[in-house]
Formats: structure tokens, sequence, C-alpha cells
């Protein structure tokens, strides 16, 4: 098991502050990037192995980026925009992927010795084309609409294309995984739930459940185990509750 300092963006959302929980029950230190602190529960932010870096993770400059992340043996993403109108069709458009390239930047720019692992999370509705996934006629229209009509799609789309095309699976300095969670829900405790290549339900016509925190849980074994990451990197695994 890995041990030492994770930095995760989005840390104060839905899904970001229940993977701040799990990485500090497993004993590691976390730096959180977030907007509003006051937005982390308190008996996060009162916890000594949490450092709660407060900043506009959109505004960060290249610089400010790598000496955030120096000294962290992963990184791990949770952004994800709001689901009001401003969130949807407002600036900024690219927030994942911006964030998404700039801490592989950062990353590139600190020359750690071992590669730093980088965890996104993204959405059964993005394909991973590296595996040529089936898609019906129906879902390839459905999602097409969706990627013209919800810029955030589009986001997740290009900020996952990214770590594939651009980041690849030789590049020394950097590891990925993009997790992908379908259709997401709240429960209190993990529950049992299963991890597949690709999806094996329609992400539009018959979705699944995936709770936030089981999402959280993944993410961080993902992170810390040594196994389980061998087996994911460079992969887009999907995830959901046992029914």
């Amino acid at each position: 098991m890995k041990n030492g300092t994770i930095l995760v963006a989005g840390a104060s959302g839905a899904t970001g502050r229940l993977l701040v929980e799990q990485l500090l029950k497993l004993g590691l230190n976390v730096k959180a990037i977030v907007r509003s602190p006051e937005r982390l529960p308190e008996i996060l932010r009162t916890n000594d192995r949490l450092f709660v870096i407060q900043a506009n993770i959109d505004e960060l400059t290249d610089d400010e980026m790598a000496q955030y992340i120096k000294g962290c043996f992963a990184v791990a993403s949770c952004l994800g925009h709001n689901l009001g109108l401003k969130g949807l069709f407002g600036h900024p458009r690219r927030l994942v992927t911006d964030a998404t390239i700039r801490m592989c930047r950062a990353i590139k720019s600190n020359n750690m010795e071992a590669p730093t692992r980088l965890v996104l999370m993204n959405t059964a509705g993005n394909s991973n084309r590296d595996l040529n996934e089936p898609i019906s006629f129906g879902q390839n229209v459905a999602v097409g609409l969706i990627r013209l009509l919800l810029p955030p799609h589009a986001d997740n789309e290009d900020a996952a294309d990214y770590l594939r095309t651009q980041v690849g699976k030789k590049e020394p300095s950097i590891q990925w995984a993009a997790v992908r969670p379908d259709n997401l829900i709240d429960k209190e405790q993990v529950t049992e739930y299963e991890v597949h290549p690709s999806p094996i339900r329609s992400a539009i016509f018959n979705a699944g459940k995936t709770s936030r925190i089981n999402v959280a849980h993944f993410m961080a074994e993902l992170i810390v185990e040594d196994n389980l990451w061998t087996r994911w990197k460079g992969e887009m695994p999907v995830i959901y509750n046992v029914e």
C-alpha cells in the first residue's frame, strides 16, 4: 500500500469531500484545493493531516499548481460543473479539461523520481475509445445531442481524451486512470460495488446506479493499493453499485 500525500481537486464537492474522508481514514496526508473551505465538514477541516488550499483552480498558474503538487505521490480530480444554469452553460466551460492539462504539466515539471498517479472522476456516459466500446445508434444520437447542448459532458469527454491521447500509457512521469460512475446517488455507507472495463448497460436508456461514497472508496483504494492500480492504470473503469 502506498502512503504519503495526495492532492485532491474539487475536494468540497459532493464526491470530493467523501474522497478526502476516505483518504484520511487510510492514514494519508491530503492537500485539498477548494474555493470555499467552509463547505468542508468541520470534522475534516480540523483534521491535522488535511492541508486546505483556498483557490479557484481555473485561476492557478502552472507554477502554483506545480508547487501544490510537489511532494504528492498522487493527484485526484473530482471536479465537476454545478447543475445550475451558470454551472451548465457559463464559464469556465473547460473546467475539468483545463485543470487536468494543468495538473499534468505540473507533474511533468516537478521531475519526480517515481510516476505520479492521477485519478480523474469521469462518467459512464463517456466512451473509452481505446476499446471501441459498442454503442447503440439511439445512444450515439442521444450522446451527440448532449455533447452539443450540455458543455459539461463535452468537458468530461475532452479531459479523458487528453489522458488517453496526449498522456497515453508510456509517459514516464504520469500514470492515470479515469473512473466512470453511472447515475450518481447518495448513500451514507460504502456498499458492495462492481467494476468493469466498459459499461455493461446503457448510460442513457438503462442507467445503473453508483453511490458517491462508493466512487470515493474505489478512487481511494485505487490510489493506494498497488495491485489495484496495476490492474486499472491507463484504463477507464466503470463502477456500479451491486443491486
